[in-house]
């Protein structure tokens, strides 16, 4: 059997085993220390973002936000259709009420059309959510220039969630040119943003698959140094500055370990490096199979550069004799189509570990009573989205091999 081929593994530069070894010598093993503060300040300074609170995950960061809107039970959340559950999950711990918008065509990422017409209902209706989620997808960037002043009109605070994106920008119509001649650290010049450089706060992930990664863990980012301040408290337990254990409000363990912090300082020096080569990946699985019958690709946002966190194919069913493609969902129950599953179970076969796109939050079973605006879209996403091996570490030869088998199989 060849070796596996994970989905997306970890990359790690080398650099990180150094600032280790230097977190252990200076003693700080528990949370908080040295390694953390750096890894904030750094942080802050790539994405452009004033303060930032690194915690145990990026579950724990939202969680943290939602507590700092104070939402409960029978309050509404907008939020991203098409995501991973942990978006909208804590938010419904608290006993919210999700509210979900299906996602552009154009970008796979939340509809500001659907939002508009969602949030003037809830005005209409006196029922305005506590916050909207938007969620930057597979490494791109929602568009930010719509959805900000919209939530800002409707007087809603905006939570970007951006566990998939870091590196990624939003601006100007030529940001990956100018970005691929500058780099990423310095994409924050006023023509574009980095992700989650939008609206009230922000949430990072750096989860063992993402485009960085400390392990496990998250981030906070906010220009509002005030939610910064309470979130850093609040994920220390809410402990009073006193010199026994004193508590006016419960808080949590959230706080990240100085050690997974330098592995964190260590991934972030090569975040452009890693960028590139997500990319690169993503041009080499395209030249391979874009001429291939019924295979497309997430398309990348004409206001923006996708990091390509994964590379995400569309396998379109086929019809008529020339073997052009239709629209709609080609089943609907729910699942991804044969022609998915049949890529999937190959790959499994040679050792190569691939995945369906995300399931939408409105055909989990989990949440069948929710509401929905649109679906339609993510829904037909899902049942032909096939997200393909994107590593790093991923070589020309792994593509060419991935590859060729994909094209056998959908031959």
């Amino acid at each position: 059997m060849s070796k596996r081929i994970y989905l997306s593994p970890p990359w790690m530069s080398g650099c990180e085993r150094a600032l280790v070894d230097e977190a252990f010598a200076s003693g700080y093993i528990a949370p908080c220390g040295p390694m953390v503060d750096r890894f904030e300040r750094e942080f802050a300074g790539v994405v452009g973002i004033p303060q930032a609170c690194a915690v145990s995950s990026g579950t724990a960061a939202l969680d943290l936000l939602f507590h700092e809107l104070g939402v409960t039970k029978g309050d509404r959340v907008f939020c991203s259709d098409l995501t991973f559950v942990s978006s909208i999950a804590p938010a419904v711990h608290r006993g919210a009420e999700p509210v979900f918008i299906d996602c552009d065509e154009a970008t796979w990422t939340m509809d500001p059309d659907l939002l508009e017409e969602a949030l003037a209902d809830a005005a209409r209706t006196g029922r305005r959510p506590k916050a909207v989620v938007a969620v930057d997808l597979y490494g791109q960037c929602c568009d930010y220039g719509r959805i900000g002043p919209l939530c800002a009109k409707y007087g809603v605070p905006l939570i970007i969630d951006a566990a998939e994106a870091l590196g990624a920008l939003y601006g100007s119509s030529n940001v990956r040119e100018s970005v691929t001649a500058n780099g990423a650290n310095q994409a924050n010049n006023g023509n574009f943003r980095s992700a989650g450089n939008a609206g009230w706060a922000a949430v990072y992930s750096f989860n063992g698959n993402k485009i960085i990664t400390t392990s496990g863990g998250g981030m906070i980012a906010s220009s509002d140094d005030g939610v910064v301040a309470r979130a850093r408290k609040r994920s220390q337990q809410s402990r009073e500055p006193a010199a026994w254990y004193e508590h006016e409000e419960l808080g949590y363990n959230y706080r990240m370990s100085n050690i997974v912090a330098a592995i964190g300082a260590g991934q972030l020096q090569h975040l452009d490096e890693i960028v590139a080569k997500k990319r690169q990946i993503f041009a080499w699985y395209r030249q391979r199979l874009g001429n291939v019958a019924g295979i497309g690709f997430m398309p990348e946002a004409a206001y923006g550069r996708c990091t390509r966190w994964l590379t995400v194919a569309l396998l379109r069913p086929l019809s008529g004799r020339n073997g052009e493609c239709k629209n709609g969902p080609e089943t609907e129950d729910g699942k991804p189509t044969e022609r998915v599953m049949r890529v999937i179970e190959a790959l499994e076969r040679e050792n190569i570990e691939s995945r369906p796109v995300w399931k939408p939050m409105h055909l989990q079973p989990v949440f069948r009573k929710a509401e929905v605006v649109g679906g339609g879209v993510s829904a037909r996403l899902f049942e032909n989205g096939l997200c393909l091996p994107s590593g790093a570490g991923l070589g020309e030869a792994d593509v060419d091999r991935i590859c060729g088998l994909v094209a056998r199989v959908l031959g």
